[in-house]
């Protein structure tokens, strides 16, 4: 499904002032809940957006990404491309030129020196990094001067932007995190939490899973900037609760991605407090099969890795049958109404990369269950389906949320339509979406045969 990210602003009056007489920090504290509350404040170390989209009020990449797809510069001078100078015609090398004067926020220079260190630090093969995928096929990072990164690659890039673009991939201070490498990583609590960056904001207080205090920066490269002198980032809880402290109570002033049945946003709505806007993106709620196996009678270094393969979701007819069971238009009906649309693409917008597929958009249980017929897959007396003494039984998880355990319950009903057992298990937002290597309940620990979940 294609959605909307749903934010819900307070009802309050605005006074603009000309841009030659606005001041920094001028306008007070703005409030502002995610019921998935941010574990970390390290995008490297957790790939969950609650992780990303806080810490990306402090830490900055080189360019980002317009709500139209369009590349915009950050901490880079421009945007490199073949026609100004900054790809080689070969596409192997990409040279990125640093802004004039950047500082962190700790008053110091960022230098190229810190954009090598990032990538030399996510991918440091003992790490673990979780956006490593950003960084594939780079052989080296080279910087010819302060100002100046050269990424080279391993073959030509069509596209070369992996690296240092968008809030996945920001640079990080060298002098903060260089006895943070490798294996050290995770257990550098103080830089995890409190990252020294470039963004508009310092973290003053971070609480896992509950509160993050910030306090404007005084090193922000726009002397306007930000409006605001402190910020209160508070997490947990669940959509209900967050709808309600913006639009019923006016606890706080921006709520984010609230998962919430449309008859329920609009109740809330009545209250006069705020008002819900949507606009579509290229947010995706899925559903992921894995492609390992995750059975808890393997050990640790086998379980749910390339070294076990899935016993059944690697055959692509069940995974087609399973596909075409659902019924996507009803599932955007009941759940999302205006905030949602169907897609049949993992990457829906904006629309000048959206391949516009059509082929998941009709639900077909009768070509399900003849597709599973036809590739062996053959119903017991319990009405489970077995091959080769392997049955179609799935563990289904996700995060708990009302509208995503409709989802899972209307699902397993599907799947019971073509012979498919399926066990629901939902785990707290926090936890699920939380970087904790140690916990086995993370979404990228992956240890179930198909969960679900929202990501660009």
């Amino acid at each position: 499904m294609k959605l909307r990210g749903l934010l819900l602003g307070a009802a309050v009056a605005l006074t603009m002032a000309p841009p030659a007489l606005a001041e920094r920090a001028s306008d007070g504290n703005v409030s502002i809940i995610y019921w998935q509350a941010p574990s970390i404040l390290n995008p490297y170390l957790s790939s969950g957006t609650k992780d990303i989209e806080s810490s990306s009020l402090v830490i900055e990449p080189l360019g980002r990404y317009t709500e139209t797809g369009a590349m915009v510069p950050y901490l880079a001078k421009e945007i490199p491309t073949v026609a100004n100078g900054g790809v080689s015609s070969d596409l192997k090398s990409i040279t990125w030129k640093l802004k004039d004067g950047i500082m962190w926020s700790d008053g110091s220079p960022v230098t190229s020196a810190d954009v090598k260190f990032t990538a030399d630090y996510c991918m440091n093969s003992d790490m673990g990094c979780a956006q490593l995928a950003k960084f594939d096929h780079v052989t080296s990072i080279d910087t010819p001067d302060s100002a100046t990164v050269v990424v080279s690659f391993a073959q030509p890039m069509p596209n070369p932007y992996g690296p240092f673009m968008g809030g996945q991939s920001p640079i990080i201070q060298m002098a903060q995190f260089e006895n943070c490498t490798g294996a050290k990583a995770q257990s550098c609590t103080e830089q995890n939490f409190g990252p020294i960056g470039t963004g508009p904001f310092v973290v003053t207080e971070f609480r896992p899973n509950d509160v993050i205090q910030m306090k404007a920066n005084d090193n922000y490269r726009d002397p306007s900037k930000p409006a605001f002198a402190t910020l209160t980032f508070k997490g947990g809880g669940d959509a209900m609760g967050a709808g309600r402290s913006v639009l019923e109570t006016g606890e706080f002033d921006y709520a984010w991605n609230l998962q919430l049945a449309p008859d329920v946003i609009a109740k809330m709505e009545e209250g006069g407090k705020g008002v819900a806007i949507a606009g579509f993106g290229p947010l995706v709620e899925r559903l992921e099969m894995n492609m390992t196996d995750p059975s808890p009678s393997l050990d640790a270094d086998t379980r749910a890795t390339v070294k076990a393969p899935h016993p059944f979701l690697t055959d692509i007819n069940v995974r087609k049958a399973l596909s075409m069971a659902i019924d996507r238009e009803l599932l955007v009906e009941i759940g999302y109404g205006k905030a949602g649309a169907v897609t049949c693409d993992l990457v829906p917008a904006p629309d000048l990369y959206a391949a516009k597929n059509d082929y998941c958009m009709t639900q077909d249980i009768a070509g399900a269950n003849a597709l599973l017929d036809s590739a062996g897959w053959k119903k017991g007396g319990d009405g489970i389906r077995a091959k080769d003494g392997v049955k179609l039984s799935i563990l289904y998880q996700t995060s708990t949320n009302a509208v995503r355990q409709d989802f899972q319950s209307l699902i397993k009903e599907w799947w019971s339509q073509i012979g498919v057992e399926t066990e629901l298990r939902n785990l707290n937002a926090s936890v699920f979406f939380g970087g904790d290597p140690g916990s086995p309940d993370t979404f990228q620990k992956f240890y179930a045969d198909v969960e679900m979940y929202a990501n660009t």
